[in-house]
């Protein structure tokens, strides 16, 4: 396939390109390939590859709740605490 290449040109708040090049690196992507892929699906699925909704009450609020790092001794250690806690549900 020899088809031409054409530049896609879009405007990315600085933070959000840059953390999205530290994510994507890690993988071994660049900022190209990424994009290259969304349009990708975009055409294999004739739809937005993300579903898209708008948040209920319950989701916002764990949006906006502080994050409370937690470590674990282990796997089971975490599991563990998921299951006691579904005990109690």
């Amino acid at each position: 396939m020899n088809a031409k290449m054409n530049v896609v040109r879009a405007r990315v708040d600085g933070d959000i390109k840059q953390r999205a090049e530290l994510v994507l690196d890690s993988i071994g992507l660049s900022m190209s390939d990424a994009i290259r892929i969304f349009l990708h699906q975009v055409i294999v699925r004739q739809e937005f590859p993300l579903e898209l909704k708008v948040p209920n009450a319950v989701t916002l609020a764990a949006m906006n709740a502080p994050v409370e790092p937690q470590t674990y001794s282990s796997a089971n250690a975490l599991f563990d605490e998921v299951n006691d806690a579904d005990d109690q549900d």
